[in-house]
């Protein structure tokens, strides 16, 4: 089983108007509510692919109830942890300008963190759980990690979506996939690329460090995945970007998802790739159908 972890998932709330006017009254033209979160996001497009997965996380309040029943109606399974905190609402105004107000999310007890954590012991080395988003308040910077040692001793597989000295953390832990772009890869080194053999180079950094394998997202020159033995290229597949937001999310679902079922790392990063690229070029999250019109643009030669 796949299981995707959101610690801080909101409601989405979204709101389009002609014009927003600061100290006045405005009036929206549309607005629309959407459970949000970088683990769910993965979720989604998993179920997209065909791949079943199980979100993990906390929910509180009427929002909390509103984003499980939003999942829910789309078929997708969760085993949320109940907490006494309202889970948090971002909103997200579309006007002259884009402008997001995130609510910070709210605080856990002790006895809610122990129930959450207790999910983890009955891992198996068949399991991989994906780490995505930003924290609650008042948890460590060692909150993901200590949850990674407990993987690691069930022989489970893990995920985590971040980047800096965070995700050099967690590499001798050896983590399934990491993914940062080529911007990310330098500042985590203090170096300047001076092209694709400088990434290379830095990429394998990564691997001599614990990573199983690397995709470094390079946005209109494509993607690279990097392996102990071997490197990979494909070029950005054409279309217009529409939606930045969850592409990372979706390139993670689709290496992860076809890696737990064919073990073929070029398969799965093809996946990876085709659906990143279907939900930049989508106002939502990719479809299946987009996914599967990318696809084919998607060309991998050994680099």
């Amino acid at each position: 089983m796949i299981y995707t972890v959101t610690v801080n998932p909101s409601i989405d709330y979204i709101v389009q108007l002609q014009n927003l006017t600061l100290g006045e009254v405005n009036r929206m033209d549309y607005d629309n509510m959407l459970p949000g979160g970088k683990g769910i996001n993965v979720s989604r497009i998993l179920q997209e692919l065909g791949h079943e997965s199980v979100a993990w996380g906390f929910l509180g309040g009427f929002t909390g109830n509103f984003v499980e029943d939003a999942l829910k109606k789309v078929g997708l399974r969760s085993d949320f942890t109940s907490i006494k905190g309202n889970t948090r609402i971002n909103v997200k105004i579309k006007a002259q300008e884009e402008t997001e107000i995130n609510g910070k999310g709210p605080q856990l007890s002790a006895d809610e963190l122990d129930q959450f954590k207790a999910k983890f012991d009955n891992l198996t080395a068949d399991d991989t759980v994906v780490f995505a988003g930003s924290l609650l308040p008042g948890l460590g910077d060692d909150f993901y990690f200590d949850l990674i040692k407990i993987i690691r001793s069930k022989g489970a597989q893990f995920v985590i979506d971040t980047t800096g000295d965070s995700l050099l953390k967690t590499l001798p832990e050896h983590p399934l996939v990491v993914k940062p772009n080529n911007h990310e890869l330098a500042e985590m080194f203090h170096v300047k690329f001076n092209g694709m053999d400088d990434i290379v180079k830095y990429a394998k950094k990564l691997l001599e460090m614990g990573a199983q394998h690397v995709l470094i997202s390079m946005a209109g020159d494509g993607g690279l995945m990097v392996m102990k033995d071997k490197v990979y290229r494909s070029l950005a597949p054409k279309g217009t970007v529409i939606n930045s937001v969850g592409a990372g999310d979706s390139m993670l679902a689709g290496f992860t998802g076809t890696f737990a079922e064919t073990k073929d790392p070029v398969e799965a990063f093809r996946y990876g790739l085709a659906s990143g690229s279907a939900t930049a070029f989508s106002e939502d999250l990719a479809t299946r159908a987009k996914i599967d019109e990318i696809l084919p643009q998607i060309k991998i030669t050994e680099y």
